[in-house]
């Protein structure tokens, strides 16, 4: 992968991914004075984790986040709604909500009785604001602005998706249901439908500005190969000047990724056409990586100390630190 298949600014690809260069701007005012702009794509915990590390060393954040989900308060509010999936977009806005601030436990709290039960606040909110404002981007800026968050989120899409994939030789379609096929096989061939869905215009912005692009960590195919495959996404990931970092899990996630070690997870990255130019694991975790063989791939490894006491997840600060030496 490496630069290899880079092309100038302005050049539009020959294959399905192609790329409008007219968008307005992705960043606002960051965290860390003179820091690097850094985007986060992603969903799901493994997001709000990265987010977290972003804010120790960025000058400025742009989370980009999957709306495939289909389960959960999530599914539900899609469904009965019509909206794009609230869920990852909360945590989003939570993670970078500002600091002291009684949002990230606001925007969280779970209804436990009655006809709200399962749902968050969080959710309720922004669906609420998309119906109020007439769209998901328009209502995650809103709910930035009163949280006070430390940058932009934006949905990877316009509109909802739906997760496809090749589980075991067969075709699944929704997030929910791929995660509980890989008990049956390797997930593989991850797509969307509709299958070019439209970008959010400044997200493509942020990541064309970005000094550091990172993806991951998180559910490897339901979340992270999920947010990378959008055609636009994918050829603006292909096109940055800035470093393309994938941060790899510090553990499997049963059924997802079952017997998978990290080499593989860059794989199943980079079989999915997604640049990477750097391969961060955590080097005293679960999964085994052959550095040589990352190499030969043009991307180079690093290993580091990622993993938080306990084991089984990523501790935002040493994550802060390793994407920082990346600089």
């Amino acid at each position: 992968m490496g630069d290899s298949g880079r092309r100038g600014p302005g050049e539009q690809g020959s294959g399905a991914d192609t790329l409008s260069f007219s968008w307005p701007e992705g960043f606002d005012s960051g965290p860390v004075p003179g820091g690097p702009k850094v985007v986060v794509l992603g969903g799901g915990h493994g997001l709000s984790v990265a987010l977290q590390a972003a804010r120790e060393y960025a000058g400025s954040i742009a989370a980009i986040v999957s709306v495939a989900d289909d389960g959960g308060s999530s599914g539900r509010l899609r469904r009965a709604l019509d909206v794009p999936p609230p869920g990852d977009l909360r945590r989003a806005i939570g993670a970078l909500a500002a600091e002291a601030s009684l949002w990230p436990e606001v925007l969280e709290h779970r209804f436990a009785t009655g006809e709200l039960e399962g749902h968050t606040v969080g959710n309720l909110m922004l669906v609420g604001l998309v119906d109020a404002l007439g769209s998901i981007t328009a209502a995650c800026a809103e709910l930035g602005r009163v949280a006070g968050a430390l940058g932009n989120v934006y949905p990877a899409t316009m509109d909802a998706v739906t997760l496809r994939a090749e589980v075991a030789g067969e075709i699944v379609d929704g997030q929910v249901a791929i995660q509980q096929a890989a008990a049956r096989g390797r997930v593989r061939a991850v797509q969307l439908l509709p299958t070019d869905p439209p970008a959010v215009p400044a997200a493509l912005g942020a990541i064309m500005e970005a000094d550091q692009v990172v993806i991951g960590p998180g559910s490897l195919f339901t979340s992270v190969v999920a947010s990378v495959v959008v055609p636009e996404i994918r050829a603006a990931i292909a096109l940055t000047p800035g470093r393309v970092v994938l941060v790899a899990n510090v553990a499997p996630e049963h059924p997802e990724t079952r017997d998978l070690d990290g080499t593989d997870h860059l794989l199943a990255v980079l079989e999915h056409r997604v640049r990477v130019d750097t391969f961060l694991y955590d080097r005293t975790g679960l999964l085994s990586v052959n550095e040589a063989f990352v190499f030969e791939h043009g991307v180079m490894p690093v290993g580091a100390d990622l993993g938080a006491d306990g084991g089984g997840r990523h501790d935002p600060r040493r994550l802060a630190k390793a994407l920082a030496d990346l600089q």
